[in-house]
């Protein structure tokens, strides 16, 4: 998950070209504040997985129903399961925004805004689900206080320990991306030949590595996954410039092996033991469409989706994305076996609750805690 960067580089793709003022240093007249597009995109791919965590799988989720999900939603459940595509869309527009976002930023800025805009809600996050877990009335175990404690560090999955949240092993993938962009790109400095170079020379290695069957080379270079951070590099090169028919390359293979990757992980035959089946088409599809809506976004095509609300639901769908699965359980139960409240409307009122959650998180924590953290990794002096 990340955050949208507060502005872009340029309001479109060449701009100060003509000037002879470099492209990352050319400021136009008027550029575009933020890509509120892009915002709503966010929140879509974080109901989708909502919707697969509260109606699209098995396991403690049913706990909280009293039934399996497939009994309170027949019809839709089916649809639900494919709401876990969410993930795949969130890191095609993490690649675009990291892109951006790190182009023609020094190294420790680049790392203070990151650091600043992940943990504040993560570290609340944490600390709000392990105490939410030990209450007595609470049916969900909490983890150890050491692994809580571990949590905190965002470190918990290669060291072993329990995970308060069920959605941090997309934050530890992001972290690694991160860290390949951060000393690939940002550390020597972006530029387009550059990121070119890094998106090629990843897919290539992460090929081999799938071939390889080496662990080591799959934790660093996450094949599953690196398409999709790496189309959205892709597609980030064609808001720059969309006649850039290597970045359309860098898009095109990323999709193909996207698609085959999120195919492979989630399509199966038909089979009653599994609580879904999900069509290999209706996967491409869903695929097809998160890389088709950050591209149309990227060039331009949805800038009349302009509506300010949109910044809101980009600020709110991070803390969201982090709260909503653990603590979704806890108000399922009480709505819905406590009060006896339908299965629709217990869905909506508990999305609602998961949503106010998250304007409280990002006004009370992220709107003190973020621009402290970064202003302190940024003043810090190295002391001899």
């Amino acid at each position: 998950m990340t955050a949208p960067a507060s502005t872009l580089p340029e309001s479109r793709p060449g701009a100060g070209a003509s000037s002879g003022i470099p492209r990352a240093a050319a400021v136009p007249a008027r550029a575009k504040p933020r890509l509120r597009a892009l915002d709503g995109l966010r929140l879509v791919a974080a109901l989708m997985v909502a919707a697969y965590h509260y109606g699209g799988r098995d396991g403690e989720i049913a706990q909280a129903w009293g039934s399996s999900p497939r009994l309170q939603f027949p019809t839709a459940s089916e649809w639900f399961a494919y709401g876990c595509l969410g993930v795949q869309i969130f890191f095609v527009i993490s690649g675009f925004v990291i892109c951006m976002s790190g182009w023609g930023r020094p190294l420790r800025s680049f790392f203070a805004s990151r650091a600043s805009r992940l943990l504040p809600s993560y570290w609340a996050a944490i600390l709000l689900v392990t105490a939410v877990f030990a209450l007595p009335a609470v049916a969900y175990d909490a983890v150890s206080p050491s692994d809580a404690l571990v949590n905190l560090s965002m470190l918990q999955q290669p060291l072993g320990a329990d995970r308060v949240l069920g959605v941090c092993w997309t934050l530890w993938a992001e972290l690694r991306f991160y860290a390949l962009f951060a000393l690939c790109v940002v550390l020597p400095g972006a530029s387009r030949a550059r990121v070119v170079l890094f998106c090629a020379v990843w897919t290539l290695a992460a090929a081999l590595t799938e071939a390889a069957d080496q662990p080591l080379l799959d934790l660093v270079l996450m094949p599953e996954y690196a398409p999709f951070f790496i189309g959205g590099i892709g597609v980030y090169l064609l808001h720059r410039d969309r006649r850039d028919l290597t970045a359309w390359g860098i898009v095109g293979v990323s999709w193909l092996i996207g698609q085959h990757y999120a195919v492979a992980g989630l399509w199966h035959a038909p089979d009653p033991d599994f609580f879904s089946y999900r069509s290999s088409a209706v996967i491409i599809a869903v695929v097809t469409a998160g890389f088709a809506a950050v591209l149309l976004i990227a060039l331009g095509h949805l800038d009349r989706v302009d509506w300010r609300w949109l910044t809101v639901a980009g600020a709110l769908t991070y803390p969201f994305y982090l709260v909503h699965e653990h603590l979704g359980w806890v108000a399922v139960e009480a709505l819905h076996q406590g009060l006896g409240l339908p299965s629709y409307a217990t869905l909506g009122l508990t999305v609602a609750a998961m949503l106010v959650l998250a304007w409280l998180l990002n006004r009370y924590v992220e709107g003190w805690l973020t621009p402290a953290i970064r202003k302190g990794l940024l003043t810090a002096r190295g002391r001899p």
